[in-house]
């Protein structure tokens, strides 16, 4: 349902590697190059595969700044290596789980306590790339003045490690668990509305699913956490009150829009990021004033320029994509106004007139389809943002604490928000229901 990046593919082969598999056993990986293209107001940059080559761009682009990213890298691979070793993968339900004498040596490394949006420019003073050292914590749900320098780890977890594309799309991933699930044993209801979670002696014992109980031993909630617990849980046994999911920050909504046109669009790239307007005015937008952007940035996503068999012959697939506030307001006529806007950019970047009669496809996707099909609250797309006062054992617990058998993963809890974070917090959360029965 959406235009995933596949990032960190260490991660996303671990899971794999955990039942005796591997990735290439179900799908072919391959790599994007360019990773991406940046649209700026005056000009284009194209990130590319090869380490080299990205060195070069860096330093034409701003001289001494290549040896300035080789050090950016460096650091940022301690943080990966450090980050997704040491810290990522612990249940959080103590500080005292990061007691540890490589945790402790790290603790200055890891720049935990300096925001993102200064380390950048301790590097950098090209705006240019330094909005693209930026881009990627986006997806960790908050501005780069609220994200802890840590995350520079998604740099070296991205443009270092790369930009993969999984042929037939990202389906095929979602295809590939299931059969490593059901080799394992498991059974999916499909179609199967979770209406309660009943509990007898602090225990839980059982669902009401379509009106009928099912008996279990544990249960792993990954739904959205607020309404696992406001919706499905009896007051008295929720972790949180209603005034707790009021006081944190979500990562943002967003506005997708599914497009088939019946022709080829040239000069677009498999993933294309529209940053004309300034990055901090749609952040500011998005987190404090809570409104739709005046100046949006957005970003395209065009899988059928690696992948043929994602639309018919001499056809394009593109996804649109623009980050909003969660909670705002959502209607069709506020839906269309950026639609609009992003097609007259779409067709600048690409050279392209009169795309809109081209459209055979069209299908909007924001706010309300969150809350409506996914329960998610104030209708956010990507979870909780990753702020220092929302890390690790300050994130809502992986554990229900008044029902012992009883836990929560996904986006909402440990480590956070991201496909390979929440493949982490399953893990998690697998390893910790272990542990009751």
């Amino acid at each position: 349902m959406g235009p995933s990046w596949y990032w960190m593919p260490d991660i996303i082969e671990s899971f794999f590697e955990d039942f005796g598999k591997k990735t290439s056993d179900f799908f072919q990986l391959v790599p994007l190059d360019p990773q991406f293209e940046m649209v700026f107001s005056d000009s284009k940059m194209n990130i590319p595969h090869s380490y080299t080559e990205m060195r070069d761009l860096f330093e034409k682009t701003e001289k001494g700044s290549g040896k300035k990213l080789d050090e950016f890298m460096e650091d940022a691979r301690y943080k990966y290596e450090v980050g997704m070793k040491e810290f990522v993968n612990k249940p959080c339900h103590s500080w005292f789980e990061f007691v540890s004498p490589k945790i402790a040596k790290s603790a200055l490394k890891l720049d935990l306590l300096t925001n993102f949006k200064k380390f950048v420019r301790k590097y950098f003073n090209d705006p240019k790339l330094i909005t693209l050292m930026e881009f990627p914590v986006i997806f960790l749900g908050a501005a780069p003045k609220d994200i802890p320098a840590l995350y520079s780890l998604m740099n070296y977890g991205g443009y270092k490690l790369g930009t993969w594309y999984p042929m037939g799309g990202f389906s095929k991933v979602i295809d590939a668990m299931k059969n490593v699930a059901e080799a394992e044993g498991v059974k999916f209801h499909f179609n199967s509305g979770v209406e309660k979670i009943m509990v007898k002696n602090s225990k839980t014992t059982s669902l009401i699913v379509n009106g009928e109980e099912i008996d279990f031993d544990t249960i792993i909630a990954s739904s959205d956490y607020h309404h696992t617990e406001s919706k499905l849980l009896p007051e008295e046994f929720r972790n949180y009150k209603e005034s707790y999911w009021e006081k944190l920050t979500f990562a943002p909504s967003c506005l997708i829009y599914y497009l088939g046109f019946k022709e080829k669009i040239p000069n677009l790239k498999h993933h294309t990021l529209f940053f004309e307007n300034d990055l901090d005015l749609h952040t500011t937008e998005i987190y404090e004033d809570k409104k739709w952007p005046s100046k949006p940035l957005f970003y395209a996503c065009c899988p059928s320029k690696t992948d043929p068999n994602v639309a018919p012959e001499n056809c394009e697939n593109v996804f649109l994509l623009m980050p909003v506030a969660t909670g705002i307001e959502d209607s069709e006529m506020e839906r269309e106004k950026y639609f609009l806007e992003m097609i007259v950019r779409l067709e600048k970047h690409t050279g392209v007139s009169n795309l809109l009669p081209k459209i055979d496809y069209k299908k909007s996707y924001c706010i309300k389809d969150f809350k409506e099909d996914y329960n998610a609250y104030e209708g956010n797309a990507y979870g909780l943002a990753n702020t220092l006062s929302q890390t690790a054992v300050l994130k809502p617990s992986l554990r229900n604490k008044k029902v012992k058998n009883l836990f929560y993963t996904g986006q909402l809890t440990v480590p956070g928000p991201g496909v390979p974070p929440s493949i982490i917090s399953g893990k998690i959360a697998a390893i910790e229901a272990t542990k009751t029965n």
